[in-house]
């Protein structure tokens, strides 16, 4: 592939375009894949479309600042994103093990980036080009724009921006930020002068902005009481509304953090022009040797054609990041990109999703939200769903419809999150029939998460009844269509204010349905989200009450082994749990009991005695023309010999793509 449809990557590159000086330096943590499903490339191309030229650093070598230098000192800027998810999430389990690939590295492998790779490039970055301003932003620092507790380091970290040594910071969907501020930048505004800017926060010396504001707890407060924090997470994620909120403010020792209020989503026509941009939408062919990079292949024919959700589960970091406030591309834009994906030879007629942060939202929640922002202390959907909310799904009817219909397209696939509550509001049911008749590859994944009604209010989901209905519907149109697909649940241990005796609860409605869940989650605090707050606060930060936490790793390893109780490596985990809650009822051989009891040393020794003794078997006659060999694959008598492996339908029950939980 030819890299002039790239940006820039080296000093080779610039000199073939003639270019003897850029604007502009984008480092990445993430390998450069320049496809608008990656936010990099995304803000690359905003900056590009501005009149600029930019040049991209993609994974740098942090050990010295001489990679930040070999394109030389851009004229303006440089801006410096953590990736297209966190780094410390793509670096380590719930259960904080080292993982062993990467899928937005080159051949997947480790160790091409650093932890906390936007405070390691931005300081680097300040050694390459001192007076240079810098901006940082993207999902890691959005999510640590405040005073943050850090599950890594089990403490509270003070704001991304001081330890970035940052003069910007860019929160929430970037580009209407960042075209601002580089026009600005691009003046000789010097950055420190740059403070009005929705989306974005700075130090300041002064306790004051140009906002109508709030102020929270400073990070000293924070650290030294858990109440504190509680408050201030409740206060920043209260004002995280682009229509009615206010701009926060929180001291960090002398210095003040000025978190101004969001931006306001991109209309759709601008969300239309983002996805127009000239991407090359691909990776970029100096991977080729390395393997290519994993991360393009599930969205390489995927569109997405939404932001931001109005979904409210407290555990999810996107309503921090993106906001609640949902917007939508055109079906033109959409259908103009499915298109040129039927002119890609690889291209073989599968579109593999045409969703978003939750698929079947097009529009925002109610009238009222597009007015007055999203309401205060309460959520659209849970625990039930409020009596403005607008549940139509006429618009994505007629997308996906238009979709299907285009030329090429043999199959529209959905694989990303559906809100199953969502759908059981609307009163007809054409959506979902369509849903069960065309996007489905066999398996359909939906979150009800757990059972317990008291657990299911900590993480913000509908009750359990809510996804049963759901079932019987789903159930009830496959056998209408003749069609013979499945649900898989996706399940969430040791979340804040499950106990132990919520995780059996669920383990013995999952026996009882004969299923046992596929995938299990531990809950993993990751910066930004309400559930973590009540983690590590063991607060609830909407009522102030306590919550109970599993928060030693035996505590979380009994809960997850509850949800894989037939597995034989859990069995002693599995019955240590059913004694601590006093239900060994659930220990024996009857069709509710979990698991078998276990055999003492002594009852092992006592049952191998009890045994007959083995007769050695009689050596059989050969078959008659065994002495010249039998044909291979017969057994003896001429009838095929038994596969040990299992075939047909049986053993491809279950199969089909399975993608990983955001």
């Amino acid at each position: 592939m030819d890299t002039y449809n790239f940006l820039p990557v080296s000093r080779a590159d610039m000199e073939e375009r003639g270019w003897w000086y850029y604007d502009f330096l984008l480092v990445t943590a993430d390998a450069y894949i320049d496809h608008p499903s990656f936010g990099a490339a995304i803000i690359a191309r905003v900056v590009e479309s501005e009149g600029f030229r930019v040049a991209v650093l993609a994974q740098p070598d942090w050990h010295s600042a001489d990679a930040f230098r070999t394109m030389g000192k851009p004229r303006y800027g440089v801006l410096i994103g953590g990736g297209n998810i966190d780094s410390m999430v793509a670096h380590y389990t719930a259960a904080k093990k080292r993982r062993t690939s990467d899928a937005y590295s080159p051949g997947s492998q480790m160790g091409l980036r650093p932890d906390r790779p936007t405070i390691v490039y931005a300081n680097r970055a300040r050694e390459a080009f001192p007076d240079t301003p810098i901006v940082i932003g993207g999902l890691e620092a959005s999510l640590r724009r405040f005073a943050h507790y850090d599950y890594w380091d089990d403490k509270v970290r003070r704001s991304i921006l001081f330890d970035a040594q940052a003069d910007l910071l860019v929160y929430g969907m970037g580009e209407r930020a960042t075209r601002e501020i580089v026009r600005r930048l691009s003046k000789g505004e010097a950055p420190g002068s740059i403070t009005d800017v929705r989306g974005t926060a700075y130090a300041s010396k002064s306790p004051a902005c140009g906002n109508e504001s709030v102020m929270v707890a400073s990070f000293e407060e924070v650290t030294a009481s858990k109440r504190a924090y509680a408050e201030a997470t409740m206060a920043e994620y209260e004002e995280h509304d682009p229509i009615r909120g206010r701009a926060i403010l929180q001291r960090h020792g002398d210095l003040t953090l000025v978190v101004n209020p969001p931006a306001m989503p991109l209309s759709q026509k601008e969300l239309d022009e983002v996805a127009a941009l000239p991407y090359a939408r691909e990776v970029h062919p100096m991977y080729e040797p390395m393997g290519g990079v994993a991360a393009i292949e599930e969205v390489r024919f995927s569109v997405a054609h939404n932001r931001g959700c109005f979904g409210g589960c407290n555990f999810c970091s996107l309503a921090f990041h993106q906001g609640r406030m949902v917007t939508s591309r055109s079906h033109e834009s959409v259908l103009k990109e499915v298109e040129g994906y039927t002119r890609d030879p690889r291209f073989k007629g599968y579109i593999h999703d045409v969703g978003g942060p939750s698929a079947n939202f097009r529009h925002p929640s109610c009238a009222q939200q597009v007015k007055n922002g999203m309401c205060k202390n309460r959520s659209c959907l849970a625990p039930v769903p409020c009596k403005n909310l607008d549940p139509s799904h006429a618009d994505y009817l007629s997308l996906l419809r238009k979709v299907r219909a285009v030329p090429g397209v043999k199959k529209v696939f959905i694989r990303s999150g559906i809100r199953y509550d969502y759908m059981l509001e609307e009163k007809n049911s054409e959506f979902f029939a369509d849903l069960v008749r065309y996007h489905i590859s066999g398996q359909l994944k939906v979150a009800p998460e757990h059972c317990a009604s008291g657990v299911l209010d900590y993480m913000g989901k509908p009750h359990f009844n809510v996804y049963l209905r759901f079932c019987e519907k789903y159930q009830r149109l496959n056998q209408r269509y003749g069609l013979d697909q499945y649900i898989v649940p996706y399940l969430m241990s040791s979340h804040p204010g499950c106990t132990l005796r919520d995780a059996v609860d669920l383990a013995v409605f999952l026996n009882k349905t004969g299923r046992q869940p596929e995938q299990v989650q531990d809950f993993y605090p990751t910066p930004g989200t309400l559930s973590t707050c009540m983690w590590y606060t063991e607060l609830d930060p909407r009522t102030m009450e306590p919550v109970y936490v599993a928060k030693s790793a035996h505590d979380k390893a009994l809960q997850r082994a509850l949800l894989q109780w037939k597995r034989p490596e859990m069995r002693r985990l599995v019955t240590e749990a059913l004694h601590r809650v006093n239900r060994a009822d659930l220990i024996g051989y009857g069709k509710d009991c979990l698991i078998r009891p276990l055999r003492s040393a002594v009852e092992t020794a006592e049952r191998k005695k009890r045994m007959p003794a083995k007769v050695p078997a009689k050596p059989e006659r050969p078959a008659k023309g065994a002495e010249k060999g039998a044909k291979p694959g017969r057994r003896q008598g001429g009838k095929p010999a038994q596969s040990s492996g299992r075939t047909g339908r049986a053993a491809n029950r279950g199969s089909g793509p399975n993608r990983g939980r955001r």
